[in-house]
């Protein structure tokens, strides 16, 4: 009997630890009480989730790991959120709209299935200090972050950043991107460091002063570059490109460097690059699966091993380029290497795109009719589409 006095509460004790531990649904913490009460799990089976109302910083101590998602969605008076054993999320790590939160603290954690953070106009900095180098979806978007250190992904499915307008680095040792990545929108200086990236399914970098990846060798979708402020693009180690290659409204860009590609399975498009006057970064080029789409102020096109180029040609330019269109017109029609409608002309007043007819009034014009093998969409709209596939990913369509 005396025994069962002892026992009894023990049992009752490690009851109510179990109970603290695990949550069928999300468990909600509502002040810094509740998140002490974790201390003793070094494992919390299930989300967790931080109330809306909560007042107080919060602190996860000695929880090594949680099998679900941690969620701060909404909560407007939050400063402070820090877990200093955390070493694994094995769901979501969800930040949205926690408009004071000036601290994030997790010294430890180094595996995430999705960062989603939106929404966090104090956030300047991360103290995570042994780094983040495994997340299968990492989308930040509109913070303060003026850098990511303390995330340094190997390898992932999706990564999105964009509109974070102090972030100035972006260095990331990823080797493999599966789905893609898009880079937009952020810090005015903003250098991009990809040196180990060797494959990715799509890759987007938009208002980039500065972007390296030098070890690039294959992209099994698309590539695009746009509106970008650097003057030069190199990608030394590229061979293909299996979607469409995109350079479009890059205002300062005077060179592009890529020595080692052989093939483009979609389009090719070279459009509205105000100081490019010379397109010749492509000694190796043999195939364009889709439409060639050039069109600016270019003065000189060298194209020396294309001889194959499936859908429509459409080359303009402000400046005269009588010879350069002379030579592929050479190439068009029938079994030659241009398989697709024709269009080539020279001090051109507006220069327009695939699809426009050449309006200048002086200069030179060739138009063919021969039917198109494999033409592309090279819209707008086109150009949108992983944006889509992204956005539908994170349920936003």
């Amino acid at each position: 009997m005396s025994l069962l006095k002892y026992v009894l509460p023990a049992l009752a004790a490690a009851g109510t630890a179990l109970a603290q531990c695990s949550a069928s649904a999300t468990a909600t913490i509502q002040n810094a009480g509740d998140a002490s009460s974790l201390a003793s799990c070094t494992t919390f089976s299930g989300s967790i989730a931080i109330a809306t109302g909560t007042t107080e910083n919060i602190r996860l101590s000695n929880v090594r790991e949680i099998t679900g998602s941690l969620i701060v969605d909404g909560v407007q008076n939050l400063t402070t959120l820090s877990a200093d054993s955390l070493e694994r999320i094995g769901q979501d790590f969800i930040i949205n709209d926690a408009q004071i939160l000036s601290s994030l603290s997790f010294p430890r954690l180094t595996r995430v299935e999705k960062i989603q953070w939106q929404g966090l106009p104090n956030l300047n900095t991360l103290d995570f200090t042994t780094e983040v180098q495994e997340a299968s979806i990492v989308d930040i978007q509109n913070t303060f972050l003026s850098t990511l250190q303390g995330i340094n992904i190997q390898k992932a499915d999706t990564i999105i950043l964009a509109n974070n307008l102090y972030l100035q680095d972006i260095s990331l040792q990823i080797g493999n991107i599966s789905t893609g990545l898009q880079i937009g929108r952020n810090g005015d200086r903003l250098n991009v460091e990809l040196p180990n990236l060797i494959w990715a399914q799509n890759l987007t970098f938009r208002n980039c002063p500065s972007i390296s990846i030098p070890s690039l060798y294959a992209v099994n979708g698309s590539l695009g570059f746009y509106e970008n402020t650097m003057e030069s693009i190199s990608a030394p180690n590229l061979t293909r490109v299996d979607g469409s290659l995109s350079f479009v409204t890059n205002s300062n860009l005077n060179n592009i460097t890529m020595p080692q590609l052989t093939k483009i399975g979609g389009a090719l498009q070279i459009a509205n690059n105000t100081n490019l006057n010379a397109i010749n970064g492509f000694p190796k080029l043999q195939s364009i699966g889709g439409a060639l789409d050039f069109y600016g102020n270019f003065s000189e096109v060298n194209l020396p091993e294309l001889n194959d180029v499936r859908g429509a040609f459409n080359m303009q330019s402000s400046a005269d380029i009588q010879a350069i269109c002379d030579s592929f017109k050479a190439k068009s029609g029938g079994s030659k290497a241009i398989k697709g409608k024709f269009t080539c002309a020279g001090t051109q007043t507006n220069p327009g795109g695939a699809g426009t007819t050449p309006t200048g009034s002086s200069g030179s014009r060739s138009t063919g009719n021969a039917a198109a093998a494999g033409g592309l969409d090279v819209s707008a709209s086109a150009l949108m589409g992983f944006s889509g596939v992204v956005a539908a990913l994170f349920g936003l369509l």
